[in-house]
């Protein structure tokens, strides 16, 4: 398989189509190789718009989605990331090659042992990797007074998860995709420097549920 050209195309046919035009960001995508991120068996469709499965029942984002959370985060190289979603470590490596430090934490141990491996083997250094539920419990993966510039959650939540904006510094964003599908906005919150919070939805998508995410009071008869 002409892995170069299957990326050409990727990111000509799908990613430039959903106005990813960032030239950093599409470089990035030269650079990271995504074949390298999924399980062996799904090498050949690693540039497909399809959601590829890795493992423990989870998948990874479409090459489209992953590339417009990284052009709209807006990353700089001084930034600090905390990601709530290791799954197979390509986003995740992403974050890691626009910002500073990464902090990413994956609920299945199985798969952050092997996206470790595939950073490793990347030669990408400057991330952390953590096993357990941050959804349920975010504080118990932050040191004392750590604060990032840009949090991520991988996984969709039906209700903006507040928990995750104590972490965040002002002038920070965090990116998640809010919703119950089919009516899920991915959205951008960005906190200002007095503590207030603004929300900002940016375009519609579904991606499967964030484990144990914060869930909301619903009406039953």
């Amino acid at each position: 398989m002409d892995f170069e050209r299957a990326r050409f195309n990727m990111v000509e046919q799908q990613i430039r189509t959903w106005d990813v035009l960032d030239p950093a960001v599409l470089d990035l995508l030269f650079a990271v190789k995504r074949e390298d991120f999924v399980p062996a068996e799904y090498r050949s469709l690693a540039f497909v718009d399809m959601e590829i499965p890795i493992g423990c029942g989870q998948t990874m984002m479409t090459p489209k989605l992953e590339a417009r959370f990284i052009q709209e985060l807006e990353i700089k190289s001084h930034e600090r990331v905390f990601e709530i979603g290791t799954g197979s470590g390509y986003l995740t490596a992403l974050l890691a090659k626009r910002g500073c430090q990464v902090t990413s934490v994956e609920i299945h141990n199985e798969l952050s042992k092997a996206a470790a491996a595939r950073l490793s083997n990347a030669s990408i250094t400057n991330v952390d990797l953590l096993v357990g539920d941050a959804a349920k419990s975010p504080a118990a993966f932050v040191l004392p007074d750590q604060n990032f510039e840009v949090i991520v959650l991988t996984g969709s939540v039906p209700v903006l998860p507040e928990a995750f904006l104590e972490f965040l510094t002002p002038g920070g964003r965090m990116l998640a995709v809010v919703g119950d599908a089919p009516a899920m906005h991915a959205t951008l919150i960005a906190k200002s420097a007095a503590g207030g919070t603004v929300a900002t939805e940016l375009f519609e998508t579904v991606v499967p549920a964030l484990i144990n995410c914060q869930q909301p009071s619903r009406f039953t008869f």
